[in-house]
């Protein structure tokens, strides 16, 4: 089967198995070729494993420190003409290239929100493990089910009022005015409970209960925070109040016992769901440009080698004066924020190719998906049916 890329929305509705490899080995390549801390985490649960900064920590934490790392991701395999999803092909891939290294990679697969894979993997950690010392939280969902089936959708909309601002369309690669209106208390509800902090809680808990984390944990969940410019859109609409009970959770689990919780905020980066987000993906075009020209730009596995070896597993823990530990921290310096926001209020689609990183913006997209990968033949036949090497534990 030739795969080539295919779009639909904020989606790739194609995935490249060849590609994916070639991708998770260049950040396992960029792992090894680094410092890493003296001391990290040895066995770590990372939930929602299968791409972006989830699969990031999951190879920063296994290259880093040996970690033996279990990964719940949420994927489908290849079925007759359609390929596998990427966060499949790249599970696959750590795991075969994680077991020629002598390293412990096992996954369940399944809605990490239900209580079958929190038992699920539950038992592969007690049987395997006996119990983690890391967990991270890196789950990214659009709907959450609960027992009782009730299904809760997040929103992408203001707080309290409307907002207009500057957006792009990724299809024409034009600039133009976009208005988002605010949520109703529902959808806020309804998005607190999809991405705030309450499921991570629930693993946690689970955890504990089973007995299968360490007394002395550390746990960490991925937050935003951004410039002004997006602040109607993140930070205060309705996913940043997600995000303000996402810190409040971590500040009483830390409370609450011997875990030590914390909540990472990192830099803008090109992902499934910040493409779906109005204003953020121009946002992002305009940061690529600027941080690239001060040589400071980072993907996931940059920053998430950093976060383990810099900040989370130095002593003590790097953070702000909240108790945030900064990934953003080179994204947000004053001469940085400075240039994007003069490009920012004089960008137009005309002057798109000048005053921002498009290019760069869609290559990023594409690689997510395993496309544009450098040397892999996007000609050749390959077989779609991937296994996961630890689907039959």
């Amino acid at each position: 089967m030739i795969v080539k890329p295919k779009v639909r929305g904020f989606i790739c509705t194609t995935a490249h198995a060849a590609g994916c490899k070639a991708s998770v080995q260049e950040q396992i390549d960029y792992v090894k070729s680094h410092k890493h801390a003296e001391k990290g985490p040895q066995k770590v649960l990372v939930v929602g494993a299968s791409m972006g900064y989830g699969l990031a920590s999951r190879i920063a934490a296994a290259y880093s420190f040996g970690a033996a790392t279990v990964g719940v991701i949420f994927d489908k395999p290849a079925s007759g003409a359609r390929t596998a999803t990427s966060g499949w092909y790249n599970t696959a891939a750590f795991e075969e290239i994680a077991a020629n290294d002598g390293l412990y990679a096992k996954t369940v697969n399944g809605d990490a929100y239900s209580k079958e894979i929190k038992d699920q993997t539950i038992a592969l950690i007690k049987k395997d493990l006996g119990k983690v010392d890391c967990v991270v939280y890196s789950l990214a969902a659009p709907r959450r089910t609960m027992g009782d089936g009730t299904v809760y959708s997040s929103v992408l909309k203001t707080v309290g009022s409307a907002y207009t601002n500057k957006t792009i369309n990724l299809k024409d690669n034009t600039v133009n005015d976009i208005t988002v209106e605010p949520a109703s208390e529902d959808e806020i509800t309804a998005t607190v409970k999809v991405m705030g902090g309450e499921d991570w809680k629930d693993w946690i808990d689970a955890l504990k209960a089973a007995d299968a984390i360490e007394d002395d944990a550390v746990t960490v969940a991925y937050s935003y925070i951004g410039p002004e410019i997006t602040h109607p859109m993140y930070a205060d609409g309705s996913i940043g109040k997600a995000k303000d009970h996402l810190f409040a959770t971590a500040k009483e689990m830390t409370a609450s016992g011997s875990i030590r919780a914390y909540i990472s905020v990192n830099k803008a980066l090109v992902t499934q769901s910040s493409a779906a987000i109005p204003i953020v993906p121009l946002y992002i075009s305009i940061l690529y440009k600027v941080m690239k020209e001060h040589n400071v730009h980072e993907g996931c596995i940059e920053q998430m080698y950093r976060l383990l070896n810099e900040k989370l597993f130095a002593q003590p823990v790097i953070t702000d004066d909240e108790g945030r530990i900064r990934m953003d921290d080179l994204e947000m310096q004053p001469e940085i924020q400075a240039e994007v926001d003069k490009l920012w209020k004089e960008i137009t689609t005309e002057n798109l190719d000048t005053h921002a990183d498009l290019d760069g913006y869609h290559k990023d997209f594409y690689r997510l998906f395993g496309f544009g990968i450098d040397g892999v033949d996007y000609d050749a036949d390959i077989d779609p049916d991937v296994q996961i090497l630890s689907m039959n534990w």
